[in-house]
């Protein structure tokens, strides 16, 4: 059995790794999150011209046609770069649009969104909507699939990662429903994988960016990636990044609640811990606003809630599987019961 990448999507994964390198410098996030809106209309179109708001579009509507191992594979890279911006929030809309909208919907919608014409958000509450202020099409769940938001305003909120600004709508309708369960958790659960393939990139950037700062920095005549100290937090930080990695793409491939809590659970604590461990490492100058760590600590907290926090997803996992044992001994109990009838 190979658990490796495909060779397309290997391809995939260091063309997007040559984009980003490229095209999404640290100043050029640094540019984004200062504005009010953190959009780079400019980037977000160069990253669909590269086809990444059509990856898991069916053909039928103008995408790609890809799998959720495909996106993670993009979210990754994405997720190294820390991109700002609506993309995130767009694929997120994307998922929802696919699984959730009729098919006059997914006709209006789809296609623009594949062109990269369009940039769309998912309010799942009133508050805290990524991107709302920037969106062409704001959608919210409903009892039966979901529906745009319209004559709302959106008002700005204060959020630790600037890079992804988020909103609260001003709407007479609650945004908050449960919508259908099937078409509501799927979309979720897409999201989710893809905001943890955004966090292992992310833990691989600190990671590769400290070990280069310990083999250089000098403390008491020697570089202190030769203390063992030093060395036991890398050993840490590389620990959680293969793990968090194995996880996502498990979860990617397999795209069960189980999987996907399991990945969501272990990366909301990993990227946080790994973040804390990259400060340590690189002391003082770690706290500063003039090094990039920072951007990614701060999107490790954002993305550490998003869809639920650890705590959240191992209630999950434990719901999970104790329905399933349960479900499983009352099958058994019945057959046992049928047995004893018939005897």
């Amino acid at each position: 059995m190979d658990f490796d990448l495909s060779k397309p999507q290997k391809l995939l994964k260091q063309s997007a790794r040559d984009f980003l390198s490229r095209e999404c410098k640290p100043e050029r996030v640094r540019a984004a999150m200062a504005t009010d809106t953190a959009d780079d209309r400019a980037l977000f179109t160069a990253a669909a011209d590269q086809g990444w708001t059509s990856l898991i579009i069916p053909e039928t509507y103008g995408g790609l046609g890809l799998g959720v191992v495909d996106l993670a594979v993009v979210a990754e890279e994405m997720g190294r770069a820390c991109m700002p911006g609506p993309l995130f929030a767009t694929i997120f809309a994307s998922a929802a649009i696919v699984h959730a909208g009729t098919e006059e919907q997914k006709r209006k919608w789809l296609e623009p969104i594949a062109a990269g014409e369009m940039r769309a958000t998912v309010a799942l509450s009133n508050e805290f909507v990524l991107d709302a202020g920037v969106a062409d099409l704001v959608l919210r769940f409903t009892d039966d699939g979901i529906e745009e938001v319209e004559g709302a305003t959106f008002e700005r909120t204060p959020a630790i990662d600037e890079t992804r600004k988020l909103y609260r709508v001003d709407d007479r309708q609650s945004c908050l429903s449960e919508g259908r369960q099937d078409c509501l958790s799927s979309t979720i659960d897409i999201a989710a994988v893809a905001l943890c393939a955004e966090m292992v990139g992310g833990m691989q950037w600190i990671l590769d960016t400290t070990v280069a700062y310990a083999k250089t920095r000098q403390q008491f005549g020697r570089a202190i990636g030769s203390f063992q100290a030093v060395q036991h937090l890398c050993a840490d930080m590389l620990l959680m990044t293969e793990s968090a990695r194995s996880a996502t793409y498990n979860a990617a491939w397999e795209m069960t609640p189980l999987a996907v809590s399991i990945a969501k659970a272990y990366c909301s604590d990993a990227y946080r811990e790994a973040a804390n461990r990259g400060i340590q490492v690189h002391g003082g100058i770690g706290f500063t606003w003039e090094h990039d760590l920072h951007l990614y600590f701060r999107r490790a907290k954002a993305s550490e809630t998003m869809f639920g926090d650890a705590t959240f997803h191992r209630e999950r996992i434990a719901s999970l599987v104790i329905d399933r044992q349960s479900s499983a001994a009352e099958r058994s109990a019945e057959m046992l019961a049928r047995s004893s009838s018939s005897k």
